[in-house]
C-alpha cells in the first residue's frame, strides 16, 4: 500500500480562512486510513494541536469524525462550522493565523532542513515553520518519489 507525504502547506487556508486546517485534515485522513507517511504524525503536538485548540474543537471527537465519515475537505469545514463551542469569529481566526505565520522552529530543526535542502543557514535563511516545514516535505518528496 503508497502511503503519501502530504504537501498542502501550513500556510494553505480553506474557505473558512483558517491557516493550517487543510493540511490537518489531510494528515488525518491519511492517518486513519493507514496511507500517511511514518514520518508526519496524523495529528501532532505543533500546528495540528494549536488548530484545535485555536478553534476550540475536541481532538478525539475531530479525528473520530474524521476516521469514521472520510469528509472531504468541504464537508470537514461544514463539520467544524457545527460544533458546539467552535470560534471561528475573524478576531479568533486571525489570531490563529498570527500565531501559525510567526512560529519560528527551534534553531536544531531549522539546521536540519536547511542542509538537507542543501541551503546555508545564514542571513538570508528561511526561518518560519511554514516555509521550513514545506521544503521539509518536498525534499522528502523528491526523495520518496521524484529521484
Amino acid at each position: 500500500m503508497d502511503t503519501y507525504i502530504p504537501l498542502i502547506s501550513s500556510g494553505t487556508a480553506g474557505p473558512l480562512g483558517v491557516l493550517h486546517l487543510p493540511r490537518f485534515w489531510l494528515k488525518a485522513s491519511l492517518e486513519a486510513r493507514g496511507r500517511l507517511d511514518s514520518r508526519y504524525p496524523g495529528c501532532g503536538k505543533g500546528f495540528d494541536q494549536m488548530t484545535l485548540n485555536d478553534l476550540g474543537l475536541d481532538r478525539a471527537a475531530t479525528l473520530a469524525f474524521i476516521r469514521d465519515s472520510r469528509p472531504t475537505y468541504p464537508q470537514f469545514e461544514a463539520w467544524v462550522k457545527r460544533q458546539p463551542g467552535v470560534k471561528l469569529d475573524a478576531a479568533s481566526i486571525e489570531k490563529h493565523n498570527a500565531a501559525v505565520r510567526g512560529y519560528i522552529h527551534d534553531d536544531e530543526t531549522r539546521r536540519g532542513v536547511l542542509k538537507n535542502n542543501g541551503l546555508p543557514d545564514d542571513d538570508t535563511a528561511v526561518k518560519d515553520a511554514i516555509r521550513l516545514n514545506d521544503l521539509d516535505s518536498w525534499q522528502e518528496f523528491h526523495e520518496a518519489v521524484l529521484k
